[in-house]
């Protein structure tokens, strides 16, 4: 025989060559698994006494295994989750986040959906890994983000829905519907093109972005609450309403001719807000001018008229004199200021004769100043 085939060979016990002992282990060697279910069976065969097999063994190994099965229904519910309660596959109860207890399999199960986080969706985009920029970049989805307007415009939306499971709904959303995310997304594009396309375009694009959020989430809760989803729309966002790349620039053109259309306007709306007053200023100016004119001219007329009645009332009394003395008035009052001839038109007459001037020869009296009035009195 070998010397390396013989237990303790020339060189003693163990696996030994004629230049002394072998390669022995570094470090501690690993547990020898034969050996350490060797030792359990034999302490196990200490605890029970008569073996395994005895009637106090069996008991024991069945109590052992109820525990096990008893402690499984155990459970954790992590804080964005909820705990459904199944009982031979019917629900029967939700639990809250924490630990907590059901009956053990098969009798109850559980299921823990992520019913207190809030999902986002997003329609008419999407994110794609970008390594150049070692992140994420938004490529735009055409078949999803381009819609029909109800003046016939087309107009690209993209939007994103913030949706999350109904505290009171858990059920009907495990049970009712298969695909939770597909069934939100397709509902959402839905609305979003229905309520795009009762709207007109120059809204969306400016200031009706809010009543269109709203309208969208209004029709998505109400299609998904007919389907029993148990799902809760908790906001509506659009990210970016635009035309469409392909005539985005004519859009812009025709956007800055109405803005230079409201500015011609708003200018003449304001020339007209000066002018108007000014002319409705000159307006009652010579309507008040009018109307006294008019007063003055009635109140000359019914002084004239009163003149004439107590005229008249006079002459009827004694028309000659009255007549004589209107007659005389009226000729001193047209050749007062007149100059003055005197013609004598009989078969003797001389033709003009002169008219002497008496106003005009009489001697003109000077005032007289003081000292001179005081040297005239003496």
């Amino acid at each position: 025989m070998p010397w390396k085939n013989q237990g303790g060979g020339p060189w003693g016990s163990g696996p030994k060559g004629p230049w002394g002992s072998g390669p022995q282990p570094v470090g501690p060697r690993p547990p020898d698994l034969e050996d350490l279910l060797r030792r359990g069976q034999d302490r196990l065969q200490q605890i029970m006494p008569g073996g395994y097999f005895s009637g106090l063994g069996i008991t024991l190994i069945i109590l052992l295994i109820v525990a096990f099965w008893l402690l499984s229904g155990f459970f954790r519910v992590q804080s964005e989750e909820l705990g459904v309660v199944l009982r031979f596959g019917k629900h029967v109860r939700t639990v809250q986040p924490g630990l907590n207890y059901h009956l053990p399999y098969p009798i109850e199960t559980v299921l823990l959906p992520k019913a207190l986080r809030v999902n986002t969706i997003s329609i008419g985009m999407t994110l794609i890994e970008d390594p150049a920029r070692r992140g994420r970049s938004i490529r735009d989805v055409p078949e999803e983000s381009l819609m029909l307007t109800g003046d016939e415009n087309i107009v690209d939306v993209d939007f994103t829905v913030l949706w999350r499971i109904k505290p009171d709904g858990v059920g009907d959303f495990l049970f009712n519907i298969q695909n939770p995310e597909g069934t939100v997304k397709a509902v959402a594009e839905s609305a979003m093109r229905e309520v795009i396309g009762r709207s007109q375009i120059q809204p969306i694009l400016t200031g009706a972005r809010n009543v269109t959020e709203q309208g969208v989430q209004e029709l998505i809760q109400k299609t998904l609450d007919s389907y029993g989803a148990g799902i809760q729309i908790t906001q509506v966002q659009m990210q970016k309403v635009d035309p469409p790349a392909q005539v985005i620039d004519a859009f812009r053109d025709v956007q800055a001719a109405r803005a230079n259309l409201e500015q011609l306007q708003n200018e003449a709306q304001t020339y007209a807000n000066q002018v108007v007053p000014q002319a409705r200023g000159r307006a009652a100016k010579i309507l008040q001018d009018a109307e006294g004119y008019k007063e003055q001219a009635v109140a000359e007329a019914k002084g004239q008229s009163a003149r004439f009645l107590k005229v008249y009332d006079e002459y009827k009394k004694a028309p000659d004199v009255t007549r004589e003395r209107i007659y005389l008035e009226t000729m001193e009052r047209v050749l007062g200021g007149a100059d003055k001839l005197v013609y004598d038109g009989g078969p003797s007459g001389q033709g003009v004769v002169p008219y002497l001037p008496l106003p005009e020869l009489a001697p003109k009296r000077t005032p007289m100043t003081g000292p001179q009035s005081s040297g005239g009195s003496r």
